[in-house]
This record gives structure tokens, sequence and C-alpha cells, in this order.
């Protein structure tokens, strides 16, 4: 929910495909990708991305997990048995479509007979969020600035991480839109998520 939220309001993505609608049980985990959104270049591209969101204490695990996740969907060679085709079918039937530049690019990307269907790009969005030790302890006032200046000493680390699993999982080459998100504890985070989503486990 918070990726999606991201992805539409700062990328402008709207998401074509939403997992959560497609679940019966709601202690079964998603299969494939957390969502699919998608844009349109000026030249008339299609631009799918791919969706994965993974939240862990540990930046390092949480960044190579999300990034293997979604690997499959990016770097396949194109054929009809490839992981994302699973996707894309529930795609041409769940599509949420609002926008006419959009609508038709997804439409010539189904028409398999068209040569048009080859004008796409697949990329990704992802949330990877963990644990940041400079967030100060219960009830401990801190300042805002020093805060800032905290992150951004540790965006250089968490940076280096996510380019050294890019070059691990063979994506230097694709377009992903990464968001981090530092919290306090991530086990919290979720046990706090999980709440107000009315869920208890």
């Amino acid at each position: 929910m918070l990726l999606f939220l991201l992805a539409e309001r700062f990328l402008k993505l709207p998401q074509v495909l939403c997992k959560m609608d497609l679940k019966t049980d709601t202690r079964m985990h998603y299969h494939g990708a957390d969502g699919v959104y998608a844009g349109v270049t000026p030249e008339g591209i299609l631009k799918l991305y791919w969706g994965e969101s993974k939240i862990y204490k540990d930046a390092a695990t949480a960044i190579k997990d999300c990034l293997a996740s979604i690997a499959p969907f990016l770097i396949e060679p194109e054929h009809e048995g490839a992981e994302r085709e699973r996707d894309l079918i529930l795609l041409s039937d769940k599509a949420d479509l609002s926008d006419p530049d959009l609508t038709g690019a997804l439409k010539r990307y189904f028409d398999k007979a068209s040569p048009l269907s080859k004008r796409v790009k697949y990329c990704a969005v992802a949330l990877v969020g963990f644990d940041a030790a400079f967030y100060p302890g219960d009830n401990v006032l801190a300042v805002a600035d020093k805060l800032a200046e905290a992150a951004r000493l540790e965006l250089k680390k968490w940076g280096a991480t996510i380019g050294k699993r890019l070059k691990k999982e063979k994506l230097e080459q694709v377009e992903i839109e990464l968001f981090c998100l530092p919290v306090p504890s991530a086990e919290d985070f979720r046990a706090a998520f999980l709440k107000a989503m009315g869920q208890t486990t």
C-alpha cells in the first residue's frame, strides 16, 4: 500500500494491476510481483514497472531480497513462458485504465500480431524499509536537521549496497525506481501497519 501511494503520488505511475483483489485467503502471501504500474514515453513506448516491497530489520537483506525478487521479471528473454507473462495475462483482464495514451500503448502491446507490440520496456518500482540506528531512543528528542544529516551519510552506504546488488542480479541496465524507508524499528512498523489495517497477525 505504501509503495502504491509513493508510486502514484511522486512518480505519477498509475497502478494497472493490483494483486490484492485477486487474493482469496488473507493468510497467504502474494505470488509474483506486488503489483504492476505503467507509463508511456512521449514516443509511445510502453513502460511496465513491476512493484516489490520488503521491510526487514537489516538494510542489506531488504535490498538483496527485493532486487532478487523482481530480477526474473526484468531480465528474462522475451518468450511466452517468461515469469512476467503470468502477471501480464492478468493485466489484460484487470487493467485499470484512465489515460488515453497509456490505454493505446497497452492495446498495442497486447496485439501480438502488430510489430508495435514490441515497443515495451520492462522496469521496476520498489520499496525497501529497514531499521536505522540514527533515530533517537524512546522519549528522547532529536533535532530534525541532525537526523537529516545522519540520513544523508547513511544514504551513501545504502547506495553502495544497492549498486552491488544491481550488479549481482544483472540489473545495471534496467530502470528501477527504488524508495528507501529507514524506520526506528521494522518490526514495530509492520505491527503498527497491520493494526491499522485491522489485522493482528
